[in-house]
């Protein structure tokens, strides 16, 4: 390793616990898939890493083509990890994400983390897995 190399890797390290993306992020396209076919199930997750040493409060809202907003909904993430948060676990009240209604999802953090969005959809036999980065604003 030359020299750099090592003063790079060390500065890397002593950063470990810095909080590292943006506290507001957008997914436009949100999509449960109403069915399921074979061993696995269609589902979607916001997939969220921390690599603060604070944990993050999640606040995320989901918006619909037809109706109001699904507001107050509240996830954590600990601090130095990842989780991935299924959005038909999602509650507002009684209310959930319906299968098959196209919506989209705003996550705001209290300190930066980093958003990104899975869909598995196993609809068919040749099932497909998307995953891409959500758009961060702030």
């Amino acid at each position: 390793m030359t020299p750099d190399q090592t003063e790079s890797a060390t500065s890397a390290s002593k950063n470990v616990s810095a909080a590292t993306g943006h506290t507001y992020w957008v997914i436009p396209d949100g999509y449960i898939p109403p069915e399921s076919r074979g061993t696995l199930e269609s589902h979607e997750s916001i997939c969220v890493l921390n690599t603060s040493a604070t944990d993050a409060e999640l606040h995320i809202t989901i918006y619909f083509e037809d109706r109001e907003p699904l507001e107050g909904m509240v996830a954590e993430v600990p601090a130095r990890r990842t989780k991935h948060i299924r959005t038909a676990s999602l509650r507002s009240g009684e209310q959930s994400i319906p299968p098959g209604v196209p919506y989209a999802i705003t996550v705001s953090s209290n300190i930066p983390v980093i958003v990104q969005y899975s869909r598995l959809d196993t609809t068919q036999p040749e099932l497909a897995l998307m995953s891409v980065m959500a758009y961060p604003l702030g």
